[in-house]
């Protein structure tokens, strides 16, 4: 499908066309208005632990949709969801090591595995484009550059780990523009972390995003960061749980919520 023929109303036709396979990469720009969600997926065991670090880390991690032990659907989100296939691409996790990358993942589906939705930045980037905001990466059809950062998240249980950001250029005008924008969506990431100098954040070269697409910082623009979803997997690298699964970044959860419902004024 082409993601320029795409409405708010067709996040279910969305989900079934990732269902059968015929949309295996990022997500941004497909259905604007519908909330985009990244995926981490642990043992029963665990749950409770990164349901913790969740709650301690709500900028990077805003919690909005967690499944029952073995169940893989999430009627919260949409009635029709079935996480096993419906997120265009999935990486698996083997203590901390990642030893596949998906489309499916009903093969690796376990009676134990509890389901974590957590906010998407895609979701506030449909209110920067709704006011006129420029956004690169979604005109040229891209992925946004995300950065593992020196920032270190609050540990829970064995969760502990850098803070990833996503990364969009702004001139200064817009930059103050696009923060009173997602500050009123806390449960999508909120205002950004960092402006400017990402050098004080940890980032060397912003040429070279560790996930993503990078898109350049013209002169009279400033690099604005926000916390990002990805930073699950950053964290997972560092516990090393025995089993995980995740979406692959970019590539998200679309579900029925509408960005609309999520804002706080």
């Amino acid at each position: 499908m082409n993601r320029t023929e795409h409405t708010p109303g067709e996040s279910q036709a969305i989900r079934q066309c990732i269902r059968r396979g015929e949309i295996a990469g990022h997500t941004s720009g497909l259905a604007p208005g519908c909330v985009q969600g990244n995926l981490v997926i642990l043992p029963a065991g665990l749950a409770s632990d990164f349901l913790r670090f969740c709650q301690a880390n709500p900028k990077p991690c805003p919690l909005i949709g967690m499944s029952e032990p073995g169940d893989p659907m999430l009627p919260m989100l949409g009635l029709d969801i079935d996480i096993r296939s419906d997120v265009p691409r999935y990486r698996v996790y083997r203590n901390g090591e990642l030893v596949d990358e998906v489309t499916d993942i009903r093969e690796h589906w376990r009676n134990d595995l509890v389901t974590f939705v957590l906010g998407c930045s895609f979701s506030f980037e449909s209110a920067l484009l709704e006011d006129g905001l420029p956004l690169k990466h979604v005109a040229r059809g891209q992925n946004v550059p995300m950065y593992r950062t020196s920032v270190q998240t609050i540990p829970a249980g064995p969760f502990h780990g850098p803070l990833v950001v996503s990364m969009r250029p702004f001139k200064p005008s817009d930059a103050i523009r696009a923060i009173q924008i997602t500050s009123r969506f806390p449960s999508v990431h909120g205002a950004p972390v960092h402006i400017g100098k990402p050098e004080l954040i940890g980032i060397r070269d912003l040429a070279k995003p560790d996930w993503g697409d990078a898109v350049e910082v013209a002169d009279d623009e400033l690099p604005v960061f926000w916390a990002c979803g990805v930073t699950p997997q950053a964290v997972i690298a560092e516990a090393k749980p025995e089993f995980c699964i995740t979406h692959t970044p970019g590539a998200m959860l679309i579900t029925d919520l509408k960005n609309s419902q999520l804002a706080i004024l």
